[in-house]
């Protein structure tokens, strides 16, 4: 019987450049089921896993599970996929998995504005006080407010929508 050392399926000389193994270990094997420091294959077990299925600190894949990882379907802490399951402030993408699902997730409107389904409007300036202050009147509040490139109608920002 030989050795895992000495089949050609399973070395530890199978790195990035090398020929795929089947299975290859090392400092960046290169193998269908990779385990090392940067592995890459269809499944990828390390450090800084690249792969299909990728388990590690910081991985990349279609299928991650990591510290830190980006994938089509990721879970970890700190996490960034199409389907996530992450820390709420760490982690982004489009469909939020488990128990915090229904909560707003990194980049959504619903954190940035409470009706996020209304554009939000820019004030617009006018280049005198009297223009700004008949355009307060026609959106019904009062006052103007001066800035750097002429006067806003309303006193406040919160008029303006």
């Amino acid at each position: 019987m030989r050795s895992s050392t000495q089949d050609p399926a399973v070395t530890p000389e199978a790195h990035c450049g090398g020929r795929p193994r089947r299975i290859a270990f090392g400092i960046a094997p290169l193998g269908f089921v990779s385990i090392g420091v940067v592995p890459m294959g269809v499944v990828a077990i390390g450090v800084v896993p690249m792969g299909v299925l990728s388990i590690g600190a910081v991985a990349m894949g279609v299928v991650t599970g990591s510290v830190v990882g980006m994938g089509v379907l990721s879970a970890g802490v700190s996490t960034m996929g199409v389907w996530f399951l992450g820390s709420s402030s760490g982690s982004m993408g489009v469909v939020r998995l488990g128990s915090q699902a229904h909560q707003p997730h990194h980049g959504s409107q619903a954190t940035t504005r409470p009706h996020a389904a209304e554009p939000m409007a820019m004030p617009t300036i006018y280049s005198t006080r009297a223009e700004a202050e008949a355009m307060a009147d026609q959106l019904g509040c009062s006052g103007t407010k001066a800035s750097s490139d002429g006067w806003i109608p309303c006193d406040t920002h919160h008029h303006h929508h």
